[in-house]
């Protein structure tokens, strides 16, 4: 049995396994890519540890970054390990010996916020970049919620009364939604048709998924989401919103129904953070608090941050 064959049956026994490192979620995410895993072991031979990634190829150079739509992976530790802060940092000195081993160019993963491997990791002469995530934690009484809205998101909520948000937006819609929104704005979408389909199909599978969307009495759609959940959290995925109706409140609403959504499942609202200080300001109107997660880093060939310093300035040159 190969290590990513033990990585799909030892994650079934992880209850809090973050989604987004979930075997089906590496499937999707890494359709017609390659994802593998690296696992660390206990004396007995016992999974306490793991590393899933996806390998890219650039040339003759091999990198490890985050796949599209999946803003948390890293390493996985058993809550048992957790707990000790000192095998912990054993756990992730295996792991990088094993990552040392797969001669990389570069390596980038995103880490959960708390997460006892950063320490360790940048010990280990790794670096690490903070991020911000915010979430809205408290969802027991929507009204306290909503009061903690700005004055600016509450008078949106008011404007959209004549609105009703809607659970059953086909994919094929959405998509099609996300990409007209975007237009509107003169950018392009990031994300292609199959991606989100094969995603869309494996997360209702599992029963972790759902499109919701805000239309007015005719049915037109003003704005809408892709939230996926865990035992844990709710995420804010993907929003998309038409800015010909952005005064109707369509915004503000969508992000209230999705609370509710979240409230009823008993998890954590998580807008799925945002380094965009526009967006930014925009979730902070909801009340909800900054979380700091981690990405971590290393350059293993100079050469490859060379590449990377030409790619963005060709991106800045057609912007």
């Amino acid at each position: 049995m190969t290590d990513k064959e033990q990585y799909r049956a030892w994650a079934e026994s992880q209850e809090y396994i973050p989604l987004f490192m979930k075997p089906w979620w590496l499937d999707a995410v890494c359709a017609g890519k390659e994802w593998n895993v690296l696992l660390a072991r206990d004396e007995e031979g016992e999974i306490i540890g793991a590393m899933p990634y996806l390998l890219r190829k650039r040339a003759w150079l091999k990198y490890i970054v985050m796949p599209q739509q999946t803003p948390i992976g890293g390493i996985w530790v058993t809550p048992e390990v957790t707990a000790d802060r000192w095998k912990t940092a054993e756990v992730c000195r295996a792991l990088k010996e094993q990552l040392d081993c797969l001669h990389l160019a570069y390596y980038y993963q995103q880490y959960l916020p708390g997460s006892l491997c950063v320490n360790a990791l940048k010990a280990l002469g790794f670096t690490i970049k903070e991020r911000t995530t915010y979430r809205v934690e408290d969802l027991s009484n929507l009204d306290n919620v909503i009061a903690s809205f700005s004055k600016n998101k509450r008078r949106q909520l008011q404007k959209a009364l004549s609105l009703h948000a809607e659970h059953n937006m086909d994919i094929e819609e959405f998509y099609r939604f996300h990409c007209q929104c975007l237009e509107s704005r003169k950018r392009k979408i990031s994300y292609t048709r199959e991606f989100l389909l094969v995603l869309e199909r494996k997360a209702r599978r599992a029963g972790q998924c759902e499109i919701l969307s805000i239309c007015n009495a005719d049915g037109q759609v003003y704005a809408a989401a892709f939230l996926v959940w865990d035992k844990n959290y709710m995420y804010y995925l993907i929003p998309a919103y038409e800015p010909t109706y952005g005064d109707t409140g369509a915004g503000a609403l969508l992000v209230l129904e999705a609370m509710k959504l979240a409230r009823d499942k008993h998890v954590v609202f998580d807008f799925e953070g945002s380094m965009n200080k526009g967006t930014a300001k925009h979730y902070k109107q909801f009340g909800s608090t900054p979380i700091t997660y981690y990405g971590v880093e290393k350059y293993y060939k100079p050469l490859f941050r060379l590449a990377i310093w030409f790619q963005k300035l060709r991106e800045w040159r057609y912007r």
